[in-house]
C-alpha cells in the first residue's frame, strides 16, 4: 500500500516510525532490567523486531492508511527510586554491648574457677606436723564462736592442740531461727570442726565428748562420750599446760515450773528441728477432721517468750512462713494463726536505740504480731501459760507451740569449777577473768564466751573478738618461750654481753601482753516482711537504719561472717530456693 501513497506521505510515515522507535529504546534503557524469560508475542524483543526499519520491498501492506498524527504506544516510565536505606548501627553502641558481654563472661568464668580451686584446696588438706611431746599442750573446750575464732587464727606450730566438744561442728547461731521454718537447711550453717583443724600446721586431736570436771590444781580435765553408740572406753582424763575454757552457757528458765517439760528452746540444731516438727504437728492437728473451734485456736497459737534478738527474729521468720507459704497451702486455717511475743522488760530489743525499738513494734503491729511487754511468766502448763501483766493481773495464754528464748545461765560444769575456787569466783553470772582473759584463781586457764561474766554483752561478736585476741596471745607466748630457750642457749655458750642483753630485752617485750579491748561493731536483727534493723557505730554516735535496704545489708553481713566459702554458697542457694520455690511444708 506504501506504493500507492504519495512520496510525501511515505516520508512522513517513516519519520514517525523512526521517532517512535527511538523513544521506546530510550524508555527501555532507563527502566529496570527484568529477568530474562522466553519471548512471547508482543514482548519488547518482538516489538523491536517488528519495528526494525524495513526496506520498501519488504514492507507488508498496512491494514489502514495512517495519518500524520499516528504514533506507536510508548512503554510507561519506570517508577522513581525507593527511599534511601537506613543508616548502619552505631559502632560505639555495638562496642559497649560487646564489652559488657565479655566482662560478664570473664567474671562468671573467673568466679567459677576460684570456687573450684578453693573447694579443691579445702577438700585436700596438706601434710601436718606430728605431735611433739616437748611442746606445751593446749586443750580447747567447746567449738562455739570463741573457740572456733581462736582455732582459725592460731599458729599451732609451737603447741599440741586438743579439742573436746559435745558436737563435732561449729554452728552459726544468728541464722538458727531461719532453720525453724525451712528458710535455710540446718547443714548450710554448720561447719565441721575438722574442716578447720586439718588446715593447721600441726596435727590437732578432736574428741567428741562432754566435759564433766576440770581440776585446776592438777591441770586435768575429765570428759565422757554422750553419743548413743559407745565403745569400750566412754570416759577418760587428759592433762593440759594451757586450758581454753569456752563451754558456753545453757538456757535460763529462772526456775519457772513447767518450762523444761513443755517449752522448746532455740540454741542448738536439734532445738530448731524440734520446733519445726512441733510447728507442723500443730498445723496438721488443727486441720484434722472434726476438730473443735476452741482447740483449733489453741493449736494455732504460737507464743515466743523473750524479746531479745533470738525471740524477735523467730517471730519474724514465723510470720513470713505464715504469709508466704501457709496461706497458700492451708487457706482454711492460715488466717486463724496467732503469734504472741512475751517480754518481761518494758521494750523488746533493749540493746537497740529507741527509734529502732519503735520501728520494730510498729512493724509487728502491722504484721498482727501481739506484743505483751512488762509481762512475767509464772508457770507453764501443758496447754496454757500463766503470766502476770503490767497491771498485776493474772492472764492465761493458750498455746500449741511455746519457744523459750530468755537468756543464758552457767552450765553445771562451770558452776562446779567456780566452787573449786570460791574466793575468786563469786559471781552468779559466770566466770570472772582479768583483762587478759585469764581465769581468776587458776593458773594456765583462759576463759571466753558466754561462760564468762564481763562488762559487755555475751554475744557472738564479743566471743569472736575474744578468740582472735587469745590466738594472738598464744602466738606471743610461743615467741616468748622460743626467746627464753635461745637466751638459755646463749648463756650456756658464753655469748657476748650485748647478745645476752638483746635477747633479754626481746623476752621482756614478748612478756608485755596488751589487754583485751572489745570493739562494738553494731547490732543487727531481722524483724520479718523482708525488713531488718541495724544499729551501727558511727564516729562518736550511732547510725540507726531500718527497712528493706537494711534487710539486704543484714543478709550480706551474715554472708560475710560465715566461716567458709562452702557455707556462703549453701546459704545463698537456700535463700534463692526459698524465694523461687517457697518453703517446704512437709512434716519430717
Amino acid at each position: 500500500m506504501l506504493r500507492n501513497l504519495q512520496p510525501a506521505s511515505r516520508s512522513l510515515l517513516r519519520s514517525s516510525q523512526q521517532a517512535a522507535i527511538a523513544r521506546c529504546a530510550r524508555s527501555f534503557a532507563s527502566s529496570p532490567r527484568p529477568q530474562v524469560t522466553p519471548s512471547t508475542p508482543g514482548s519488547p524483543s518482538d516489538f523491536k523486531a517488528s519495528t526494525a526499519i524495513p526496506s520498501t520491498s519488504q514492507v507488508a501492506p498496512p491494514p489502514a492508511v495512517p495519518t500524520a498524527t499516528t504514533s506507536l504506544p510508548i512503554a510507561p516510565a519506570a517508577p522513581a527510586s525507593s527511599s534511601p536505606p537506613p543508616p548502619p548501627k552505631s559502632k560505639k553502641q555495638t562496642h559497649y554491648v560487646r564489652n559488657f558481654a565479655r566482662t560478664i563472661l570473664v567474671g562468671v568464668l573467673g568466679a567459677g574457677t576460684f570456687v573450684v580451686w578453693h573447694s579443691h584446696e579445702q577438700r585436700n588438706p596438706g601434710e601436718q606436723l606430728p605431735h611433739d611431746p616437748s611442746l606445751p599442750t593446749v586443750v580447747v573446750l567447746g567449738n562455739g564462736w570463741g573457740s572456733t575464732a581462736f582455732l582459725k587464727q592460731l599458729d599451732n606450730e609451737g603447741y599440741n592442740v586438743i579439742v573436746v566438744s559435745p558436737r563435732n561442728y561449729f554452728l552459726f547461731t544468728p541464722l538458727l531461727p531461719s532453720v525453724t521454718v525451712g528458710t535455710l537447711a540446718a547443714r548450710s550453717i554448720l561447719e565441721p570442726t575438722r574442716f578447720l583443724t586439718r588446715h593447721l600446721k600441726r596435727k590437732v586431736e578432736v574428741y567428741e565428748g562432754e566435759v564433766t570436771s576440770v581440776d585446776p590444781a592438777r591441770k586435768t580435765i575429765q570428759f565422757s562420750d554422750t553419743s548413743e553408740i559407745k565403745g569400750a572406753v566412754s570416759g577418760t582424763e587428759i592433762g593440759y599446760d594451757y586450758l581454753v575454757y569456752a563451754v558456753g552457757a545453757e538456757n535460763n528458765t529462772f526456775g519457772i515450773k513447767g518450762v523444761k517439760d513443755h517449752a522448746c528452746f532455740l540454741k542448738e540444731v536439734v532445738d530448731a528441728e524440734k520446733i519445726r516438727v512441733r510447728l507442723m504437728d500443730c498445723i496438721e492437728s488443727a486441720n484434722f477432721a472434726g476438730q473443735t473451734e476452741e482447740e483449733i485456736d489453741r493449736l494455732l497459737s504460737f507464743v515466743v517468750v523473750g524479746g531479745g534478738p533470738t525471740g524477735v527474729e523467730y517471730a519474724g521468720e514465723l510470720h513470713d512462713f505464715l504469709v508466704e507459704d501457709l496461706a497458700s497451702w492451708y487457706p482454711d486455717i492460715a488466717g486463724r494463726i496467732k503469734i504472741t511475743l512475751i517480754e518481761a522488760l518494758p521494750n523488746v530489743l533493749p540493746m537497740f536505740s529507741k527509734q529502732l525499738i519503735d520501728y520494730t513494734m510498729s512493724t509487728f503491729r502491722e504484721n498482727k504480731i501481739d506484743i505483751a511487754t512488762k509481762t512475767m511468766v509464772k508457770e507453764v502448763k501443758e496447754k496454757v501459760i500463766i503470766a502476770v501483766n503490767e497491771n498485776k493481773e493474772t492472764v492465761e495464754y493458750p498455746y500449741g507451740l511455746l519457744v523459750w528464748a530468755t537468756g543464758n545461765t552457767a552450765r553445771p560444769v562451770t558452776r562446779e569449777l567456780m566452787a573449786k575456787i570460791p574466793e575468786e569466783q563469786n559471781s552468779r553470772r559466770g566466770l570472772l577473768v582479768d583483762e587478759h582473759l585469764r581465769l581468776l584463781g587458776a593458773e594456765g586457764i583462759f576463759a571466753l564466751g558466754d561462760c564468762t561474766a564481763t562488762n559487755y554483752a555475751p554475744t557472738a561478736q564479743a566471743a569472736s573478738q575474744q578468740g582472735k585476741y587469745l590466738a594472738r596471745v598464744f602466738q606471743q607466748l610461743s615467741k616468748k618461750d622460743a626467746l627464753l630457750k635461745e637466751l638459755e642457749s646463749a648463756k650456756a655458750a658464753n655469748a657476748e654481753p650485748s647478745r645476752l642483753d638483746s635477747l633479754a630485752n626481746a623476752v621482756i617485750r614478748a612478756s608485755a601482753i596488751r589487754p583485751f579491748h572489745y570493739t562494738h561493731q553494731g547490732s543487727l536483727a531481722y524483724i520479718g516482711s523482708d525488713k531488718a534493723i541495724a544499729d551501727l557505730p558511727l564516729m562518736s554516735g550511732n547510725l540507726a537504719a531500718a527497712g528493706f535496704a537494711t534487710y539486704y545489708f543484714w543478709r550480706s553481713a551474715y554472708l560475710s561472717q560465715l566461716f567458709s566459702l562452702r557455707n556462703r554458697i549453701l546459704v545463698f542457694t537456700d535463700w534463692t530456693k526459698c524465694k523461687v520455690l517457697g518453703r517446704d511444708v512437709s512434716r519430717e
